[in-house]
């Protein structure tokens, strides 16, 4: 019998597939389905479960992290014994290579002698320069600000509270905003939709709410003043009259679009909020716990590994499809259809 799927027909959908079964089994269906519902409800308990487990491994944590933030501001110094680190890279160099290095390193020394430098200079403003999602949204006003940024911190929901997770930017004393700290809380639901519970696939953000910058008279980087000449239509008269317009900046990261009461958005703000989401999930997962590796550059080589070998997968996908075609629309020829050598075949 042959599959009507294969002659080019579009596939029976499931509302079509369930119409034709017989009563007695779209009934067992219908229980089935039932069970599905109870099985969404009992992954959303799950997934409450593992936001408790984060909240509390989160505790053990953080005094690595507050011992990462008095190293990279200078508050600390660290001891010979915890600066002891074998690098990779350091043994595959020859040790001529290595010998020039330090003479060359001397010298520089010699000639332009420098104080060491108080901690880790620009920590986090080098990550952001370093992770194209975060560079994306730097400008160069944005930069002497970032200098300022001495943490960042990941806060879940306490127990018993609506699930979330909020995101702290700890500044330093600047001459920039009065907020020694910036947030940005990420609400989350963790239940299947009423309306649509097969749809379910874990904790998903819904919401999103900044906070108000205190900023210093003429500092706010987010707005640009511009210039406009008017001329009056009676007298003739030029005049200069000045306001102020959005500007682009990262801090708009804490003034964030909001969706309508009805839940109405055009594209352009559906885009941003899905792209906000993905970096406020991109800071919780990758940038803190692994700031580091992001300073080196170490975790940017993991990540385009990764989608390197997505992109790869995705390649040989479209290859078959395009190969898929080709024999439906090419004449069959006994020549060309023997099977190839080992070593030719495509991988």
């Amino acid at each position: 019998m042959q599959d009507p799927v294969g002659q080019g027909e579009r596939p029976v959908s499931f509302h079509t597939m369930e119409s034709m079964l017989p009563k007695a089994v779209k009934r067992r269906v219908h229980a089935l389905k039932r069970l599905q519902v109870q099985c969404a409800n009992i992954e959303a308990k799950f997934y409450e479960e593992v936001h408790e487990l984060e909240r509390k491994y989160a505790a053990l944590y953080q005094p690595l992290f507050d011992k990462r933030r008095e190293i990279t501001t200078g508050t600390v110094e660290p001891t010979d014994e915890e600066c002891e680190w074998q690098s990779d890279r350091e043994e595959e160099l020859a040790e001529e290579v290595k010998e020039k290095a330090t003479i060359e390193d001397a010298k520089k020394e010699e000639a332009t002698p420098e104080e060491d430098p108080k901690g880790i200079p620009e920590f986090w403003l080098t990550i952001f320069k370093s992770v194209d999602m975060l560079s994306d949204m730097l400008q160069e006003h944005d930069e002497p600000i970032l200098k300022h940024l001495k943490d960042i911190q990941v806060k879940f929901s306490e127990p018993g509270q609506p699930m979330s997770f909020t995101l702290e930017f700890h500044f330093e004393p600047n001459g920039y905003f009065n907020n020694a700290v910036l947030t940005k809380v990420y609400k989350m639901k963790s239940e299947p939709d009423a309306s649509d519970p097969f749809s379910f696939e874990g904790p998903e953000i819904i919401d999103y709410e900044g906070c108000p910058i205190d900023w210093h008279k003429g500092k706010d980087v987010t707005v640009k003043t511009i210039k406009k000449k008017q001329k009056h239509k009676g007298r003739g008269t030029v005049r200069t009259v000045t306001k102020q317009v959005p500007n682009d900046s990262f801090f708009n990261f804490f003034n964030p679009v909001k969706a309508s009461p009805d839940g109405e958005m055009d594209e352009d703000s559906e885009f941003t909020l899905a792209t906000d989401f993905e970096i406020g999930h991109f800071f919780r997962e990758r940038i803190v716990p692994r700031a580091v590796l992001y300073f080196t550059g170490e975790a940017l080589e993991d990540d385009e590994s990764f989608e390197e070998e997505e992109l790869e997968e995705g390649d040989e996908e479209e290859q078959d499809e395009e190969g898929d075609d080709d024999d439906d629309e090419e004449q069959f020829d006994p020549k060309k259809d023997q099977p190839q050598p080992a070593e030719c075949k495509q991988q």
